[in-house]
């Protein structure tokens, strides 16, 4: 496994931190990108340097993450020049990515916003600060769009989307790798989701069938499903099709879910670690949404820097643990 964390486009504090607790691998933005302005889009001379800039402090650019921003008229499967241009712009990043030699895109299908939660700031283990979320709560505030957004219209763009993306990505050498809903619930907002089970994201998967056509593992979000992390990673790692993972964990269900301490959640993380090393998967992973800490301010909830080094080290130490037993029994 690659041990990688997400890392901001230009060098920071963060950077050097990364190399001090062992990081090979960069997780970062799309560089460039502003919605709705084509003179400013991602370009191939962008990843090439920020590519480089990486590499100069010995960390390899592998993941972007979010991948395709541009895409919002293509999820809600509304036709016409806006869409034809999304799924273009989308082509030509993964064709850049190739280029540039960044082998992973993390996207996701959650249309008018991402991940959202109800609560930046709910105690957790010692009064640390995580994200959460109640869908209670979220049920009192408006409607996002005008006109609901159905689940039939996303799984129809999905399908779209990638019959246009996927033989790209397979020219290009690069990995699709679809993160789930967060929270894993429909709808919010008026607005539907639809991977929100492991089953729906296998029938991504299968919809079309490709080395290319792969899953961002998001242990939180598939704990939030009520699935069985270790038994998910050996349904999808034995089907080769995970090509990048969010190692963190929760307590709690859909409708109301709070984050945790790595070492403190509802899932079994070693027997986790177990089976990736099981499955053979050899790709990215990040510690993903960690607890805020004592004598921070929540500048980031989800990713302030005393969470990080906890996250970094807790999962290092896995890593070595497990692969020194796997090792041994083989």
């Amino acid at each position: 496994m690659l041990l990688a964390e997400f890392l901001p486009p230009r060098p920071s504090p963060l950077w050097t931190m990364a190399n001090q607790l062992g990081v090979t691998h960069a997780v970062s933005s799309v560089p460039g990108y502003r919605r709705g302005d084509p003179e400013t889009g991602p370009t191939l001379a962008a990843l090439q340097e920020q590519k480089q800039r990486f590499a100069d402090h010995g960390i390899d650019l592998m993941v972007l993450e979010t991948a395709f921003p541009m895409l919002q008229d293509t999820k809600i499967a509304k036709a016409g020049p806006t869409q034809d241009r999304e799924i273009q712009e989308a082509q030509q990043l993964v064709r850049d990515m190739g280029e540039a030699g960044v082998t992973v895109a993390c996207w996701n299908w959650m249309a008018v916003f991402n991940w959202t939660r109800t609560a930046l700031d709910q105690e957790t283990r010692g009064g640390a600060r995580v994200t959460a979320y109640n869908h209670e709560v979220m049920a009192k505030e408006p409607p996002a769009v005008e006109t609901p957004i159905s689940e039939a219209q996303l799984w129809e763009g999905m399908h779209r989307f990638l019959e246009a993306i996927v033989p790209v990505a397979e020219s290009a050498g690069v990995t699709l790798a679809l993160h789930p809903d967060d929270p894993p619930i429909s709808p919010i907002r008026d607005v539907s989701r639809i991977l929100t089970s492991p089953d729906a994201l296998q029938r991504v998967l299968d919809m079309v069938p490709s080395p290319a056509n792969q899953l961002t593992f998001c242990q939180g979000t598939i704990a939030t499903m009520g699935a069985d992390v270790p038994a998910e990673i050996r349904r999808f790692g034995g089907q080769g099709k995970i090509g990048f993972v969010h190692f963190r964990d929760v307590r709690g269900t859909p409708a109301d879910f709070a984050e945790t301490f790595h070492d403190d959640g509802q899932t079994d993380m070693a027997a986790a670690m177990d089976a990736y090393y099981e499955t053979g998967f050899a790709g990215p992973v990040r510690p993903d949404h960690v607890p805020t800490m004592a004598g921070e301010a929540l500048k980031e909830p989800g990713y302030d820097m005393m969470g990080r080094l906890y996250a970094i080290g807790y999962v290092r130490g896995l890593q070595q643990a497990t692969a020194r037993r796997y090792q041994a029994t083989q």
